[in-house]
């Protein structure tokens, strides 16, 4: 009997502690009217769908001018880190990551510049 207890107790402990996911949105919008030669435009991230090694390609909205993507994820976090990359460069060479707060209501907007920081 002791045993069944013990054993209840951990799994109430064990399924208690999961973080509570919610799903989030992100359109992305980026500014790229300062470069030239614009062969493809990405972001990468952290979490599902983005990943550090390949980029999630953006679609043009105003070529060579303005691209644009949404993503949809369930987290339990309550931020992303991206880097936007132009013809498989990355930006903001050397500085920190852009960190995107979601917004509580679940769809977020971030606007950026490439390579220009958010202040």
């Amino acid at each position: 009997m002791k045993n069944k207890v013990l054993i209840g107790i951990l799994l109430f402990f064990t399924w208690s502690c999961v973080q509570k996911s919610y799903k989030r949105t992100v359109v992305f919008t980026l500014d790229v009217s300062n470069l030239k030669n614009i062969k493809t435009v990405g972001l990468r991230g952290e979490g599902k769908p983005l990943t550090w090694d390949n980029d999630l390609a953006m679609k043009p909205i105003k070529k060579d001018s303005l691209y644009a993507i949404s993503i949809t994820a369930m987290t339990g976090y309550k931020f992303i880190d991206v880097k936007f990359v132009v013809n498989g460069e990355f930006e903001l060479q050397n500085k920190p990551n852009r960190r995107v707060i979601f917004n509580e209501n679940g769809v977020t907007n971030y606007d950026a510049i490439f390579n220009i920081e958010k202040k």
